[in-house]
């Protein structure tokens, strides 16, 4: 179980855990979460507005709790139930507003909109409410029982206030991001566990996260353009597999990179951008 931030894509936290465990565990999912807490500065913590998104398996009455209790909005995938499909149902054609991109644009295909006054809420937090997307699937998918006249649905459980639900649900779907990074972890270590030992295993774990912020912050601080956004597994080969020699002269040390390598020069920038740097606080 993982957590990521969105805004530095760094790995906030994360935990190993038994095969047999269930997705929607609370108590694991708030143990992940408060790492996930842990890592931000109690300098910053107290101007910033959090929000928690996960999917389905999030929408736990203890974990929302936790939320609250922390003061972290959240949205969540929210199950398809009996109540939730006969709602949506009933919400006459103009309630459905056009969904938005990430870049703010309508979405050609694409419908949302809110479905609290027709849910009983009161088992979840004070606030809460239910937004619902509608697309059209691809053609050759293959609908299942929950769609209808050929619409797919997806409902989102979140407590945040912003009248604009478009907005509300534009957000809670740039967090499928995660599945990026999932993908990234498992080119830098995590698609296998080397040990038999689980607590060696969980160490691993911890080892492939720091690999991932390292990653995350050279690209953010030292690197520009397609370095800076490509994925792990291309940056190994451009920049981390570099053949190299450190020389040294006049007690100074020379790192002397091959100049028929096509991205040295982006290396030997990403070194320079390092050094100039401030030096972190005490």
């Amino acid at each position: 179980m993982l957590a990521y931030a969105h805004q530095t894509g760094e790995a906030l936290g994360g935990e190993l855990r038994p095969g047999n465990a269930g997705a929607n565990t609370a108590v694991d999912q708030i143990q992940v979460a408060e790492h996930a807490l842990a890592q931000i500065p109690e300098a910053h913590i107290e101007g910033i507005e959090l929000l928690l998104r996960v999917d389905t398996a999030g929408a736990t009455h203890k974990l929302l709790a936790f939320a609250r209790e922390h003061r972290v909005r959240y949205s969540v995938g929210y199950d398809l139930t009996e109540a939730v499909r006969a709602a949506i149902l009933d919400t006459p054609e103009d309630c459905w507003v056009s969904s938005v991109d990430q870049d703010g644009a309508q979405r050609p295909n694409g419908q949302v909109c809110e479905i609290t006054a027709h849910l009983d809420l009161g088992t979840w937090p004070t606030g809460s409410r239910v937004i619902v997307r509608r697309e059209r699937p691809h053609p050759g998918a293959q609908l299942t029982f929950t769609d209808h006249d050929g619409y797919r649905f997806q409902a989102t459980l979140t407590d945040q206030a912003d009248p604009d639900i478009a907005l509300l649900e534009r957000c809670h779907r740039a967090r499928a991001g995660v599945e990026d990074h999932i993908r990234n972890d498992k080119d830098t270590g995590l698609r296998n566990l080397p040990f038999r030992d689980y607590e060696h295993n969980r160490i691993w774990l911890q080892l492939v996260l720091l690999a991932h912020d390292l990653i995350a912050w050279t690209q953010r601080l030292l690197l520009t353009g397609e370095l800076a956004a490509c994925e792990p597994k291309r940056l190994r080969y451009r920049l981390l597999h570099t053949a190299g020699r450190l020389a040294f002269h006049a007690r100074t040390a020379i790192l002397r990179l091959p100049r028929t390598w096509p991205w040295a020069s982006e290396l030997a920038a990403a070194f320079a951008r390092l050094k100039a740097l401030p030096a972190p606080p005490g």
